[in-house]
This record gives C-alpha cells, structure tokens and sequence, in this order.
C-alpha cells in the first residue's frame, strides 16, 4: 500500500507499560538547562555527533526561546532529529564530549534539548522543508529505516523524484520496529517519518523487491537506486531447544511489544538474555521495567569484552540486572514445549581466544529466553543486483561516496556497516544522497 501520512497509522499501547528514560523537558527546564551552555567556539559535541548538528547554535536558541529557529537547526543536519534525541547513546557521543565533564560537572543534557525544540516544531505543524526544483532524474530507495529515509528526504530536497519501497506494513526499520522502547515510541518515529514525507516523498509499504516488485523493472523506472534494508532476523545460537515457546530472539521480542501488543509479563519469574552487546544490555532493562522478578544477562566472555556501553550495563545492574560472565549455553530445557532453564557452561580465555572448562557444566532455571546474538543478513537481495560486490554477507561501498561497484546502486546503513547506531545511519544515508545528487546531475 501506498501510504500517505504514517501518523494516521494505529500505535500499539503496550509501549505504555514503560516509562521513558529521559523524559520531555517543559519550558522552564528547558530555559534553564540552555542557559548552562558554554558555547564552545570549538564545540567538541558538535565535533562528537556524526551529523554534525551545530549544538552551541540551537542550544542558544533554545535559551533565546527561538525554538522554531532551534528545531531548523537540528533538523537541517539531521532530518531524524526526534528519534536520535530519545535513541542515541549521547553519553558517549555529544554529552560525552560536553566540556562540563572536564570541570567535574554534570554534562549539558543535549539530547533532551534536542527533543524539546523538535518536539515543538512538529506539534506546531511546521515545515521547514520543500521539494526542491524539479531535475526531471528519479531515484528508488529500498528500504525505509534511518538511512534510507535520510537519502530519501535529501533527494527530494535536491529536486528528485523519491519513491521509498518497504516490505513492512508500517515504515521506519528499526525505529518503528527494534529500538528499545523505553527509550523511543512508535507514536515518535511515526511523527517522524509523516514529517518526512511531507518534504515531498512517497512510501510504498508491503511490498518486498525482487519478489513482489522485479529488480529489472526498477532499474528501468529509476536513474538511481539506493539500498537500505538493514539486518534481518535474529541469529540462531544453534543448540537444542530454541523452539521451545519461551525462547525467542530479541529483535523479534521488541517488535512484538511495540507492533503485536502480545507480550504479557506476568506470566514471567525468571528471564534470561543471552549476549553482551548493547541490545542485550536494553532487553534485561526492559524486563526489569516490566516487573519480571529475576534478570540475568548470560555473556560467554569478560566483562571487560563486553561490547556494550558501559554506561547502560552499569544501570542495568542499579536496575537490579544479575549478570553471568565466561558462561555459553549449551542447551535450552523444556518441558512441556515450554522453557524450564539452560544448561550452561563456563568457559575462559580472552582477546577471541575461548575454550569451555571441562565439567563446570550446570543448569540455570528461568522459564524466558532471549536471544541477543546479532542478526542475519539480507543477502537475498544481493545476489539479484549485477556486479555487487559482498564481503561477509555485506555490502562493500566506496567510503565518501557510499557507490556500490554498480554504477547504478548506492548503498548506507547496517546492511554496509553491519550494526551501527540510527545517527551513523542518518549520517551515511545523507552522505549518499548528495552522491548521488552529484551522478544524477551529470546525467542530465
């Protein structure tokens, strides 16, 4: 189908089951931490951000109350200005760099400011962008997540024809689908992507190319093609057990509460997540915020080899998260059909070198299991597009210009980078976009 404004699309509730982590700021709050500001001439947050939103500038707009003015600024570096003020990791990356943490003081709180002026302009109904100049060139963008919307909204600001292409009911990848949703709703993303659209672009949902659209007849009705599918379905540990009804992959878990409303809590004692990255790290916070009484993170190496925030694994044990270090499973129990508990073993070694301990076998009882393994690739798709080049099931682009080795694909997002945060997404898919503006001008 082809849809028109994502707003009007249905939202699940059971989304309201969590608090948000960073909640909006009112106007006072929001007055009052600009005024903390420094506004560093050298902005090292500005510097932090991979789209380079200048943070002095709205910040000061913000304490000016020239909030219009302060979402223009976000908004122009980063069209997803919403979803990367609830989604990004900011501890590591703008407030990270926030000079106030040299003087021992609390970082500005730059996402929330973020927030706070994008969340102005867009119940104010503003748009700030238009189409650009009709060039009379069209691109296709498969895929509808960060980086493909990003490349969309900056063709069509450019003055190209876009058309988004998404298999999915409802547009948005991982925004809609697989960010945590304690801290980022559907109802945002929607707004989001309805903003988007409105700069002059078209999203046509549930329709998967190369199987209910042929990539032949698209490289015909396109000049340029752009693919942003991401990762497909969560990883298989490859044990015995895993379909047991209980157990789970994490992706598809975060997509069942804030898509299906068919998760219940309850009914949970004892969860378990298996993984060490951030992904694992925000589904243990999430089961902790709905109530279930026990959470373990099970991670086969160190600690220190956790590739997940540090930060978000430290609130998660505040939050009450147990954590099982230099331990893998080796089966999922059941009974019944259902999760009864894993069996586990210790393993050692470090740095990629690992072996399991001879007899520290032992059975962990909990009866929810989530997968948090990485995910598969899309490589489907691939093998359909000529001369694509894929080195370990991803595709290989040209580091500025995001060109695929076909002339006529340009590539962002996690099915290039393999997983990276939606701002790095955002970031490439804007890079491509003017890439890509630059070919399609040449072509006229």
């Amino acid at each position: 189908m082809s849809v028109s404004f994502v707003e009007k699309l249905e939202c699940p509730r059971t989304e309201l089951l969590f608090e948000e982590s960073k909640p909006l700021f009112n106007k006072d709050q929001a007055v009052s931490e600009a005024s903390r500001c420094l506004f560093c001439s050298d902005a090292p947050c500005m510097q932090a951000c991979p789209t380079h939103i200048n943070v002095p500038l709205f910040i000061r707009q913000i304490m000016t109350e020239n909030l219009n003015g302060s979402a223009k600024t976000i908004l122009s570096a980063n069209i997803m200005g919403l979803s990367c003020a609830h989604a990004c990791p900011v501890e590591v990356l703008c407030e990270g760099a926030c000079v106030m943490n040299k003087e021992g003081k609390e970082a500005i709180h730059i996402g929330r400011l973020q927030r706070y002026a994008v969340e102005n302009a867009y119940a104010k109904g503003i748009n700030f962008f238009s189409k650009g100049n009709s060039t009379g060139k069209k691109a296709a963008i498969i895929g509808s997540g960060p980086a493909g919307l990003s490349c969309a909204a900056e063709l069509a600001r450019l003055g190209h024809e876009v058309v988004v292409y998404e298999s999915r009911r409802i547009p948005g990848g991982l925004d809609s689908t697989a960010v945590a949703p304690y801290k980022l709703f559907s109802d945002a993303a929607l707004k989001e992507i309805a903003f988007i659209q409105r700069i002059g672009i078209e999203i046509k949902t549930g329709i998967t190319i190369g199987k209910d659209f042929a990539l032949s007849e698209l490289e015909k009705q396109y000049d340029l093609i752009f693919v942003g599918i991401g990762l497909g379905q969560d990883s298989l540990l490859k044990i015995p057990g895993e379909d047991l009804t209980g157990c789970m992959g994490v992706v598809e878990w975060i997509e069942n509460i804030k898509r299906n409303n068919s998760f219940n809590p309850g009914s949970i004692q004892s969860a378990a997540v298996i993984g060490g990255g951030n992904t694992a790290i925000d589904a243990v916070r999430e089961l902790k915020k709905l109530k279930v009484p026990k959470v373990t993170l099970i991670y086969r190496r160190t600690e220190r080899e956790m590739s997940g925030y540090k930060h978000e694994k430290d609130r998660a044990a505040q939050e009450g998260v147990e954590f099982l270090f230099q331990t893998t499973p080796l089966e999922i129990l059941g009974s019944g059909g259902r999760v009864t508990g894993i069996k586990l073993v210790k393993t050692k070694g470090e740095d990629g070198r690992l072996s399991v301990v001879s007899g520290s076998e032992f059975n962990f009882l909990c009866d929810f299991v989530l997968k948090a393994a990485g995910q598969e690739k899309l490589s489907g798709l691939f093998s359909q597009i000529k001369n694509l080049k894929i080195e370990n099931g991803l595709i290989k682009v040209h580091p500025e210009t995001f060109q695929t080795d076909n002339p006529k694909y340009y590539a962002a997002g996690d099915c290039v980078s393999g997983g990276e945060e939606v701002v790095n997404s955002v970031a490439d898919g804007k890079k491509a976009a003017k890439a890509m503006h630059q070919s399609l001008l040449k072509g006229k």
